[in-house]
């Protein structure tokens, strides 16, 4: 006899499990505990690359050893205790963002799905600043730019049509050219190390890639999403019997202990706040695209203008937060709105258990202190195709874009001039002091202005010239065949 199965339609969906009903709604009634598993999927696929940027920014910052004050004549590393410090913290920032994107306070907040954390789009530019002007210059542009794209955020309606599509893309690009240069100098060892090069070093990274690459290639489903963990965690083990980890830090460590409130001085840097805030629009964009794709494909529906100012005032207000923790910005993530897209599930209660365990492993120290023993060849060989994954979405954002005329032309110009003249920073010897250190070995900033100034001027009725190449059996025949006639 067969059992009769409760279904139900709601917006041309048909739910067979009450449960999945209740998971693909934004405020749909399940259990705290039946919610549990959705949320912790959400933190394994994002826990990686929400600690990574900070390990990869705290490798090259300049320190003093007293106060936890970076400055520029020091030649020491920040110590591996402070970085423990910044992992912790980075865990509990990313808690409280994706709370606050949960359940909005006021206008700060959109109301939608999204889990936070701590953005690579930052890590070129912060890398720069730390290493040059030192952590405390960064700390006080985080500050700075964040209250400004909170700001911003607030009128977002009016401006975000100013970053086009085809600008954000070839920024998306040029943040994964000027990463790849990270990835190698982790792949060797760390910049600075003694020991860079080696065969030891070159061994764990190698080793840490091969196990991030078989997983991906044997994993099936929501599961390839764990290959940058798996690799880690293979590397690490590998590691050990080679003596690459420290475990001294282990023998102090507290069980429980309070994230750390500026444990670096701010210091306020004209440029490096210039500079942090130039990519504080990037990630501007890259938040108003992830409300897009997530209401799109889970939603079906376009984002209000109200969810849209929400996200991007959260983003940006979150993210000063965060410097006054002593971590870089945070943002959306894109991997846990591929993971909503594919699963369906959109509950709250759901994605805030997750955001829930990342607010308690920002008390628990020892957590923090396995990833900032991990040897940064590891780390290197884990990331660097991460980095040329940024640069793949980026062409694929270019595509999205068109390949009109125009758009190449921006494309073009935008990339040949931020990475040309940022490998020879001497042609901005003429130019101030001030813009000189924002742009002269920046080239996610000479690339983003490049760009907004080359889709503002140039015309938008921009024909296309020459024969245009096209898939037999593809749509987009008759777009270009129209193009063509006109």
């Amino acid at each position: 006899m067969s059992r009769k199965r409760n279904v139900e339609s709601e917006g041309g969906v048909v739910f067979i499990d009450p449960k999945m009903k209740a998971l693909s709604s934004l405020d749909g009634e399940i259990g705290w505990l039946a919610a549990f598993p959705y949320g912790l999927q959400h933190v394994l696929a994002m826990f990686v690359a929400n600690v990574t940027p900070v390990m990869l920014i705290a490798s090259v910052a300049v320190y003093t050893g007293q106060a936890f004050t970076a400055i520029i004549s020091s030649a020491a590393c920040l110590p591996e205790d402070f970085r423990a410090t910044l992992i912790q913290n980075a865990m509990f920032i990313a808690g409280i963002g994706t709370f606050v994107q949960l359940f909005p306070l006021w206008r700060v907040g959109s109301g939608l799905p999204i889990v936070m954390g701590i953005s690579f789009t930052f890590v070129s530019v912060a890398c720069t600043i730390a290493a040059t002007q030192g952590y405390g210059a960064l700390v006080g542009a985080v500050i700075v730019g964040g209250l400004i794209e909170g700001l911003l955020g607030l009128f977002a309606r009016w401006w975000r049509r100013i970053i086009t599509p085809i600008v954000a893309a070839v920024v998306v690009t040029s943040i994964g050219f000027s990463l790849l240069g990270v990835g190698a100098a982790s792949f060797g060892g760390g910049s600075g190390a003694e020991d860079f090069g080696s065969a030891t070093n070159l061994i764990l990274g190698t080793v840490s890639l091969l196990a991030c690459l078989v997983f991906q290639g044997l994993a099936k489903g929501a599961t390839k999403q764990l290959s940058v963990l798996f690799g880690l965690v293979v590397g690490y083990l590998v590691a050990i019997p080679l003596g690459k980890v420290d475990f001294s830090g282990f023998a102090s460590a507290q069980l429980f202990s309070l994230p750390g409130v500026l444990p670096v001085t701010p210091e306020f840097n004209l440029g490096a706040i210039i500079t942090v805030t130039l990519i504080f629009l990037v990630s501007a964009t890259e938040t108003v695209g992830d409300c897009s794709a997530l209401t799109a494909a889970a939603l079906r529906r376009n984002p209000t203008d109200k969810e849209l100012s929400g996200a991007v005032t959260a983003d940006g207000l979150v993210s000063s937060l965060a410097g006054v923790f002593g971590c870089s910005p945070v943002t959306s993530f894109s991997q846990n709105v591929g993971l909503i897209a594919m699963t369906g599930v959109v509950n709250r209660r759901a994605i805030a258990t997750g955001a829930v365990v990342l607010v308690l492993a920002g008390f628990v120290p020892v957590v923090s202190l396995v990833f900032a023993s991990l040897p940064e060849a590891v780390l290197g060989g884990c990331t660097i195709m991460m980095f040329g994954n940024i640069i793949v979405s980026g062409f694929q954002m270019i595509a999205n874009a068109g390949f009109s005329q125009r758009n190449i032309t921006i494309a073009a110009l935008s990339l040949a001039v931020g990475i040309g003249f940022t490998q020879m920073g001497d042609i901005f010897a003429i130019f101030p002091e001030l813009v000189q250190s924002v742009f002269a070995d920046n080239c996610v900033a000479v690339v983003f202005v490049v760009a907004i100034l080359a889709s503002l001027l140039l015309p938008k009725d921009q024909k296309v010239e020459g024969p245009l190449i096209v898939e037999e059996g593809n749509d987009s025949v008759d777009i270009a065949t129209d193009a063509l006639e006109s």
